[in-house]
């Protein structure tokens, strides 16, 4: 078992719970093949153990949590409940096909939450705690525990309610700071608390989870490593509710620059992660900030004379860790119009990607597009390519074939489109308040639909009047929430493009939810 000793090195575990925490982000929710090809990557990148899911809330969490436990057979594999025995032995159903299960119980232990919310007793939540990790025991043999908003749990009943946790079988002890309320120093004092107070909690591996309402998680979660924690959970880009959780890549990348503070090591490939971070965003619909750390498009960029002077000299004037590192790679290929499939097969490598010669027909044919409307094609441009070229598109219910709008000062503002639906090319045009809406419209006309719109982002990829857009459609028919993504230098166009993919993920969604009740 892992070592929660404070002093000297020792193994941190990554608990990764980007499909998990990660998706319950509005807007975030995945389709089963997107959570499959997330936790295949997580795997193969070292990641210790996936929370697959909450097997409990919806008839999708607990088959995704099955189908990952079929997939993964090297990280661990892990499902979400609450103390009710319902919900401990929905996990538990779901992760019968796992190497290696995990529960991972919780029940909240604040005096806010146990007043409030559970409307329960310190005495009937200490009770809950026994039973409910007891009960998953019966399951697995690896339970993990948490109490929820640890962080302003009042000491004494959170040293009782861990003792109780550890001696019904809990082999990991989590720390949540559910509401991003902690500062590091106090992240720090729970951990050095719990470990001199709590009996027998050198049998159990402590771990740590921050949310960063205040902009603190990963400094949290940091603080509770030197402290003794040797668990982190994270996601991929700080992924999760409200701000978010601690950013796996931040706090993977902190203890290996900063050996001299942080002398632990985890096993995590750090040249995957920027693979990781482009795959989360592309499933998800939601962008990187381009001043992200580590993963951000700005975080290996010099603009100012200054550090460009510096990086010439020596790079490490002005980076304190390498771009391949963490999976990027440079490159003196400056790709045009006249760039032929072997440059972009080899940029595509360079930039982390190893694509089918299938899948590269597409991509190159729409990079052809983009090249024959720009004069360079920047690393960006063929990133977002790549995202949007999915072998799926092809497979679709409807797709673009023409499209015309007029828009302008003066009213009205139309749209002509020609699609193609199951093989069958129809037309239709509709007005509507501006272009893309009038273009919205017309698709409607040809496939029609009550998903409500809930998000329509445009973001560019690269600067510059010929820079191609990524629009991000996400769209809510009964509570049913798919995304859509398209890029192309004409918005207008990547934003139909965006919203047909919408709806092609919903039409599928449909048939599946048929034939499941068929069945």
């Amino acid at each position: 078992m892992t070592s929660t000793k404070a002093n000297g090195s020792g193994r941190v575990l990554i608990f990764d719970t980007t499909l998990r925490d990660g998706e319950q982000s509005p807007g975030a929710t995945m389709s089963l093949s997107s959570k499959l090809e997330i936790a295949e990557l997580l795997q193969d990148m070292g990641v210790d153990i996936i929370e697959a899911g909450f097997p409990i809330a919806s008839e999708g969490d607990f088959k995704a949590v099955e189908e990952i436990s079929r997939l993964v057979r090297n990280a661990t594999v892990c499902g979400l409940a609450r103390s009710s025995f319902a919900d401990i032995d929905r996990a538990g159903e779901s992760l019968r096909p796992a190497a290696r299960p995990r529960i991972h119980t919780f029940i909240s232990t604040s005096a806010l939450h146990m007043k409030y919310k559970l409307q329960m007793s310190p005495e009937d939540v200490i009770e809950a705690i026994d039973k409910s990790v007891r009960r998953a025991r019966s399951h697995c043999d690896d339970v993990q525990w948490s109490p929820e908003d640890g962080s302003r749990t009042d000491h004494d009943f959170l040293c009782r309610a861990v003792e109780t946790a550890i001696r019904a079988g809990a082999s990991t002890i989590n720390i949540p700071d559910t509401v991003g309320y902690s500062t590091p120093m106090e992240s720090a004092f729970v951990i050095r608390m719990l470990r001199e107070r709590v009996p027998d909690i050198d049998r159990v591996t402590l771990s740590t989870h921050c949310h960063d309402d205040l902009g603190l998680a990963v400094a949290n979660s940091l603080a509770a490593v030197s402290a003794g924690a040797r668990q982190i959970e994270c996601t991929i880009n700080g992924l999760g509710e409200r701000a978010g959780n601690a950013s796996l890549e931040e706090v993977v990348m902190a203890m290996r620059v900063r050996k001299d503070v942080f002398p632990h090591e985890t096993g995590i490939d750090t040249t995957r992660i920027i693979q990781a971070s482009r795959l989360v965003s592309r499933v998800t619909g939601f962008p990187v900030q381009f001043n992200k750390a580590i993963v951000g498009k700005n975080a290996f960029a010099h603009e100012a004379g200054i550090h460009q002077d510096g990086m010439i000299k020596h790079s490490g004037t002005y980076e304190i860790m390498r771009p391949e590192e963490v999976g990027l790679h440079e490159s003196k290929i400056v790709l045009g119009k006249h760039s032929g499939r072997a440059a972009v097969s080899k940029k595509l490598r360079e930039l982390g990607y190893e694509i089918g010669a299938s899948r590269l027909g597409e991509i190159f044919r729409r990079f052809k597009h983009v090249a024959d409307r720009k004069r360079e094609v920047y690393d960006d441009d063929l990133v977002a390519i790549v995202q949007t070229a999915n072998p799926e598109d092809a497979n679709g219910v409807m797709e673009v074939e023409f499209l015309r709008v007029v828009c302008g000062t003066e009213a009205p503002q139309t749209a002509e489109i020609r699609m193609k639906l199951d093989g069958m090319s129809l037309q239709a045009s509709a007005t509507g308040t501006g272009p893309v809406d009038a273009a919205f419209n017309a698709v409607t006309e040809v496939f029609p639909h009550k998903a409500r719109l809930l998000h329509y982002q445009v973001n560019a990829v690269t600067e510059g009047m010929d820079a191609q857009a990524t629009v991000t459609v996400a769209l809510d028919e009964d509570g049913l929430i798919v995304n859509g993504q398209s890029s192309d230098t004409d918005t207008v166009l990547a934003s139909v493009r965006a919203y047909v993919d919408a709806l092609n993920s919903l039409a599928m969604r449909r048939q599946a939810a048929e034939n499941m009740a068929f069945a």
